[in-house]
């Protein structure tokens, strides 16, 4: 009754009603005009300082022009190629040869340590630096690394995989980024231009490694595990033959051995795992193989075979055309012209070993790395002409640019089939 009594009195008395709602009317057109009067304010760069307007003037003039609504559409970019390490070994006389395996294998993006071991001359280490120091693309680029206190590395002991590790060592600390590690000998030479295996490599998981293993340890129980031998190069300054200890040891229980190839691509994370070795796993297997027959054939795969968290990112190849007697005697045959087509044929990305400028290594620069005598293998960085027997890569373009030949389709297919369902997983430490 009494909001009804109000009502009433009011439209009883219209002048009271009016009086009652002039200051609010009056508070509310202030407030109107200020907040009017700010819509008009900009700042430095031009645009409208209240958000309201802002958000307002935005969404009103894209809605205005058709061409606000439309977006480029995503260019899908081919994945960066990866950065190869390499180290490129030998021993006395090996000086010419490892430097035309490393012609045969450079590229601008990779990484590369050389090693001739203490058995070689001073003046054959002097001839090899000297070469490198003065070559203008090697300087450059500034990744080319030659060890220069040289190791003395025995055949068949565990200073080759101590040299192995120092020439890693030396990369992560010097070689910046780079994804996979390849240890190589003078007697190896690749089938394929560096832009054939960088552009294979490029769709490839960048943890995966290329190893040949097997857990089927055989005859190297009796003849390589159990026995105990001492590597003079780690304690002599002059090379000798490894010997052997009387007592035998048994088999270790601790971790399950596993044996394979000394030649292989080991990704970058793996290195780190055998460098840093924030487990112990690499330092005890490592120790274990001090006294290993052949430790290079065990060391790595059988650190890699126990790791956990790397077991599993093994393909079971080390990525090599060898041609063994059957049954595989202690050395590989060396390779000839009669190997050309099977080499060819196994799609395989390096071969080994071969004799010193042997004519098959010149029919492997011509028709398979195109590569002139005593020049660098051209590539999609090599902008410099042909023409007269002119080095190409005496002119460079972009280094990331590849340009992979009929090379780089042997080694997909090789790849395709090594990381087929039935091949790879099955075949990982087993």
């Amino acid at each position: 009754m009494k909001k009804l009594r109000n009502y009433y009195l009011n439209l009883r008395h219209p002048q009271k009603m009016e009086r009652k709602w002039i200051f609010p009317v009056a508070i509310a057109s202030i407030v109107s005009l200020f907040l009017l009067f700010l819509t008009t304010l900009t700042s430095s760069d031009g645009t409208p300082l209240l958000p309201l307007y802002r958000y307002y003037a935005s969404t009103s003039a894209a809605s205005i022009f058709i061409e606000s609504k439309l977006r480029p559409i995503p260019v899908s970019a081919l994945p960066p190629p990866p950065r190869i390490a390499y180290l490129i070994s030998g021993s006395a006389g090996d000086g010419n040869m490892l430097r035309r395996t490393l012609q045969a294998l450079y590229h601008p993006n990779n990484q590369y340590v050389v090693h001739l071991d203490a058995e070689s001359s001073p003046q054959e280490r002097l001839d090899l630096r000297n070469y490198l120091q003065s070559h203008p693309t090697f300087a450059r680029f500034n990744n080319v690394r030659m060890i220069s206190k040289a190791n003395l590395v025995t055949y068949r002991g565990p200073t080759m995989v101590a040299n192995t590790l120092h020439a890693a060592a030396i990369l992560l600390k010097e070689g910046g980024n780079w994804d996979w590690f390849i240890n190589l000998s003078a007697s190896d030479y690749p089938l394929v231009t560096q832009d054939d295996l960088l552009h294979t490599f490029s769709h490839l998981p960048r943890d995966l490694n290329f190893i040949d293993h097997t857990s089927n340890i055989g005859w190297k129980e009796f003849q390589r595990a159990k026995p105990i031998i001492i590597d003079p190069g780690l304690y002599m300054s002059k090379k000798a033959d490894v010997f052997w200890i009387t007592q035998r040891r048994s088999v270790p229980t601790a971790f399950k051995l596993f044996t394979g190839s000394a030649w292989m691509v080991l990704s970058r994370p793996f290195i780190d795992f055998c460098i840093w070795g924030w487990d112990n796993l690499p330092r005890t297997v490592l120790m274990y193989y001090a006294n290993f027959v052949s430790s290079p054939e065990g060391y790595f795969h059988t650190v890699i075979c126990n790791a956990q968290e790397f077991k599993n990112t093994t393909v079971n190849s080390d990525l090599h055309f060898i041609s063994w007697d059957n049954p595989p005697k202690q050395h590989p045959h060396y390779l000839t012209l009669d190997d050309m087509q099977k080499m060819v044929d196994s799609n395989a990305p390096f071969a080994r070993k071969f004799h010193h400028d042997d004519p098959v290594l010149d029919r492997i620069d011509s028709d398979l790395l195109f590569r002139g005598q005593d020049m660098l293998v051209p590539g999609g960085w090599c902008v410099g002409s042909q023409e007269n027997g002119t080095d190409p890569c005496s002119a460079v373009g972009d280094i990331t640019l590849l340009k992979p030949s009929a090379g780089a389709k042997r080694l997909e297919s090789l790849i395709s089939s090594l990381l087929s369902g039935e091949k790879f997983r099955p075949r990982q430490c087993q």
